[in-house]
């Protein structure tokens, strides 16, 4: 059974891992445990929104902000801030599609980048570079 969130982002391949700077758009295959259990460790680290269908249909949009791991899938758990105002713990027996759907705030602000852009903005010859914060949308 494919879930619109799989089909809408079908063009992100699956991959064991994802690679990329930034895993917006990806939507890893959740074939066994140890796909669910590292691709939920991937959405603990993203920052920003994922979209989690649940076995029995259910589809929650949010930001994924803790994980309890336990001995097995029933006793694990995420904690996720809803979208739609809210909090919801989500056993990972209870998850049947993940995607990151959600824009990733932290894509390309790695110390490296600043680092590169700032060198760039050097040898370009500007003045008082220095450490801003991003424009609020």
């Amino acid at each position: 059974m494919t879930t619109e969130i799989e089909s809408k982002h079908r063009e992100a391949p699956a991959r064991e891992t994802q690679t990329r700077e930034t895993l917006e758009g990806f939507v890893p295959a959740l074939a066994g445990e140890e796909e669910l259990r590292a691709a939920l460790e991937q959405a603990f680290d993203y920052r920003g929104d994922v979209t989690l269908t649940l076995k029995g249909g259910e589809v929650l949009v949010g930001y994924l902000y803790d994980r309890r791991t336990g001995a097995t899938l029933t006793t694990s758990l995420v904690r996720v801030l809803l979208k739609e105002g809210g909090r919801r713990n989500i056993s990972y027996a209870e998850i049947a599609a993940l995607a990151f759907t959600g824009r990733d705030t932290a894509a390309g602000k790695s110390w490296e980048a600043w680092v590169k852009k700032f060198e760039e903005k050097k040898a370009a010859g500007e003045k008082n570079i220095g450490l801003l914060p991003d424009e609020l949308e």
